[in-house]
């Protein structure tokens, strides 16, 4: 501490003492975030368990930000502590790590830290997620089928389609493509895919009942088909239009 100078370890300690005051007084101006009284009593009900869970979804969200922010204060508190005892033990101002001297300006802008700015513990930031967003990736999770070769069925993209055909809260200035203009477009993939179809080709092939005999329905999706030259070409060839002479 000699590299400390009277004039500045009694300015540190007191904005230690002023940082302390001003904590210990807002716990007391708000009884602790409110949490020497019961969940119970801010909410007025004697029991929750007739209600939803959702009914108490706030009230515990706020219960649960009131408890990190008194934890927070109080270790808060304790390093502040720990600062003042170590400027009477005669140590303050020296690395935890390295034994060498804490800058006066670092001193100033963290007066609690034991630490110098090379050995401060770095804030690690977990990447540790929620075990259920292994089963949300890709869209749709573990219900999708569309990442499988093997698989062609009605999986759960299939199911949402079918629900948000009927509405959702989504706007169309909350839409991905920048040509949305009416609630009709809204829906996954709604102008591309054919319904009751997997594959495109399978709204206008046709075979007989014992599955010979193939056949090509000359339908929309077909003329669409060859427009966007998809597939390999087809064994028939309409020669009535132009577009499709290639093929």
């Amino acid at each position: 501490m000699a590299h400390l100078t009277s004039e500045q370890i009694q300015s540190l300690r007191s904005q230690l003492m002023a940082e302390k005051r001003g904590i210990e007084h807002r716990l007391e101006q708000n009884d602790h975030y409110g949490l020497s009284g019961s969940m119970r009593f801010q909410t007025g009900e004697l029991s929750p368990i007739d209600n939803h869970p959702g009914d108490v979804a706030t009230e515990m969200y706020d219960r649960e930000k009131d408890i990190s922010l008194l934890e927070h204060d109080e270790f808060q508190l304790e390093r502040i502590d720990s600062a003042l005892h170590s400027i009477e033990e005669g140590h303050y101002g020296t690395c935890a790590v390295c034994q060498q001297p804490i800058p006066y300006e670092r001193m100033q802008a963290v007066p609690y830290t034991k630490y110098c700015k090379k050995h401060q513990p770095e804030t690690v930031v977990s990447d540790n997620r929620p075990v259920e967003e292994e089963f949300l990736a890709p869209a749709f999770g573990r219900t999708s089928l569309d990442e499988r070769d093997d698989q062609n069925g009605f999986d759960g993209e299939d199911a949402w389609q079918i629900v948000e055909s009927w509405g959702t809260s989504n706007t169309p200035a909350m839409a991905e493509g920048r040509d949305i203009d009416s609630y009709d477009v809204m829906a996954i993939e709604a102008t591309d895919e054919v319904e009751g179809c997997v594959e495109a080709y399978e709204s206008f092939v046709a075979t007989d009942i014992y599955g010979h005999d193939v056949s090509i329905v000359r339908n929309r999706q077909y003329r669409q088909y060859l427009e966007n030259r998809e597939g390999e070409g087809l064994l028939e060839i309409d020669n009535d239009s132009d577009p499709y002479d290639m093929y």
